[in-house]
């Protein structure tokens, strides 16, 4: 009995040893491998509206697209970053530039200005008697003149005196050879020819009428006067300019005036002449900076003996070699920059061996060609997006990311998002935008429509508002630079749309139109709700915005084919 108590005891002991050592390890590792399936829910999402998640599968409620398992959340991210699938990176055809130096590169300084007449060649055309307009022989103002052209005829009873006290004078030649000398003195300067005194002493007879000979040969810029209107001696009749050589005048900003001098070539393009280029130097730099824009002006005169130039007309210029001084300076490329309000942005690429990205404040220089300086924000090496920055822009919208229109320090009520946000400008340039907003809407509609003659028509109608924005309005060096950035894009798009007789072509540079026109809007304001709303789908599955008057979806990217596609993103008050 001893020997079987001992073998229980032993037993017993052995039992109690197993379950102390594994017993516990086991239970703990059934436990953990419970944990899985407690803590891990699977979602799902839209691959075009990412926003979408959903416990189970099934269809986008937005597009009506399949859902996909959802990717679970990145590790290590800070909180202002995000990260791209290697597939939306494909799908998007997001490139990526690293930022370098300046140093061996030609780059030029870009200006945009207008052509004027050129002061030194006009003249008015003055009366030199008093008397009444018998007749005039301009018609219109623009009519061309030459040199001792008859411009009209003017009765005057002075110089009617003064030839019968001519034919007096003359009757005394012999015996008052000053008294006659002062009388055709006297009539010379009423601009009499010599020939014209000499057959009123033969014919003895006077003449009622006065003939106004052109002083210059030009163009009729203004007429002052009408048939039958009384004039003044040495009132002006006429305003004549010689339009054989214009000025192209360019305003220069004030951290780029050391950079120009008298004599420097000077390239000038002008949007009616595609791929022409005329050369020239520059004649003249303000010596006095005007305090309003921050700017000077500087001159360039051009030959124009074919007429080719138009006072009014919009032009570019590019001096070459702007930069050769700026042997450190970091430039971008300008498809890399985006504007809100008063800041401009880049989106970084944070990782050398992952599609993260974050964006960064920058602040920019001149623009050199298609770059841009960079004075604060990037260093050296850094990786940029070159392409694709808007579908970058709106990852990080939908993940909640610091991004274009979702920022900390816009995060406030809407009144005061406005203030941080725009620009300061005048009514009357708010106005003028707003004029091209509405033809901006025309040209909306007609591609919902898909009617490409009535978009023809709309673009046309939309570049002419665009020539009544009057730029001297804006006052503010910023505010000045934001336009002139802005304006080109939509100048190019505009009359890309005008030129395309293609509805899909003209639907890709509507997208360029509206990228600049958001910008414009959203610096400016147009004293009016303003809807913005994204197609993800639009522009090959890359997403493009649209502006609207209202926040139903009607989108012109895609028309009857997908016409509800889309969301509003913003509300522009």
């Amino acid at each position: 009995m001893k020997k079987y108590i001992i073998y229980a005891a032993i037993l017993g002991v052995g039992l109690l040893l197993g379950w102390v050592l594994f017993g516990g390890k086991s239970m703990q590792e059934t436990e953990h491998a419970h944990d899985p399936e407690i803590s891990e829910t699977q979602m799902w999402t839209c691959s075009m509206h990412p926003q979408i998640m959903q416990p189970e599968p099934g269809d986008c409620p937005i597009c009506g697209m399949d859902l996909i398992p959802a990717e679970a959340g990145s590790e290590g991210l800070s909180a202002d970053q995000f990260k791209l699938t290697e597939n939306a990176m494909a799908l998007a055809n997001i490139q990526t530039t690293v930022v370098g130096n300046a140093a061996g590169e030609e780059h030029g300084i870009n200006l945009s200005g207008k052509i004027a007449e050129n002061e030194s060649e006009n003249a008015v055309q003055v009366s030199f008697v008093s008397g009444r307009i018998e007749k005039l022989n301009i018609s219109f103002t623009g009519e061309a003149v030459k040199k001792g052209q008859l411009l009209a005829t003017v009765y005057s009873p002075e110089l009617y005196a003064a030839q019968q006290e001519l034919l007096t004078a003359f009757s005394l030649k012999e015996s008052q050879p000053d008294l006659y000398q002062a009388v055709r003195n006297k009539l010379k300067l009423w601009k009499l020819s010599d020939s014209q005194i000499n057959n009123i002493e033969t014919t003895g007879k006077v003449k009622e009428n006065l003939p106004v000979y052109a002083t210059v040969s030009g163009v009729v810029t203004q007429k002052l006067i009408n048939e039958g209107d009384y004039i003044k001696q040495g009132q002006p009749l006429l305003k004549i300019a010689n339009l054989g050589t214009v000025w192209a005048n360019f305003d220069v900003y004030e951290n780029q005036i050391s950079r120009f001098k008298k004599g420097q070539p000077i390239e000038v393009t002008a949007k009616a002449y595609p791929g022409k280029v005329f050369h020239g130097k520059v004649d003249f730099v303000d010596p006095v900076l005007n305090a309003n824009t921050r700017t000077v002006s500087l001159r360039v005169v051009l030959k124009n003996t074919d007429g080719e130039f138009k006072p009014g007309m919009f032009v570019q210029a590019e001096i070459k070699g702007g930069n050769a001084h700026h042997e450190n300076m970091l430039t971008i490329p300008a498809t890399a920059v985006m504007w809100t309000g008063e800041r401009s942005v880049v989106y970084l690429k944070a990782s050398q061996t992952a599609s993260v990205f974050e964006m960064r404040e920058v602040i920019l220089g001149n623009r050199l060609g298609e770059t841009f300086e960079i004075l604060e924000g990037l260093n050296a090496g850094d990786e940029i997006v070159t392409n694709g920055t808007f579908t970058v822009d709106a990852a990080a919208q939908l993940q909640g990311k610091k991004s274009m229109m979702n920022h900390p320090k816009e995060m406030k009520m809407e009144s005061e998002e406005q203030e941080t946000n725009r620009l300061t400008v005048s009514k009357d340039f708010q106005s003028q935008l707003k004029s091209v907003y509405h033809q901006y809407i025309v040209l909306k509609d007609a591609l919902v429509a898909g009617d490409t003659e009535t978009a023809s028509k709309a673009s046309q109608n939309l570049e002419k508002s665009l020539m009544k924005v009057d730029m001297k309005l804006l006052k503010e060096n910023e505010a000045h630079m934001r336009w002139m950035s802005q304006l080109k894009a939509i100048e190019n798009n505009t009359a890309s749309i005008l030129n395309s007789s293609n509805i899909e072509a003209q639907r890709q540079y509507f997208k360029g139109l509206s990228d600049a026109l958001i910008s414009a809007v959203q610096s400016f304001g147009i004293n009016e709700k303003v809807f913005l709303e994204f197609c993800p789908m639009a522009n090959d599955n890359n997403g493009a915005y649209w502006l609207s008057k209202e926040d139903k979806i009607l989108n012109p990217y895609f028309g009857d084919a997908m016409l509800t596609c889309g969301e509003v993103k913003q509300n522009i008050e």
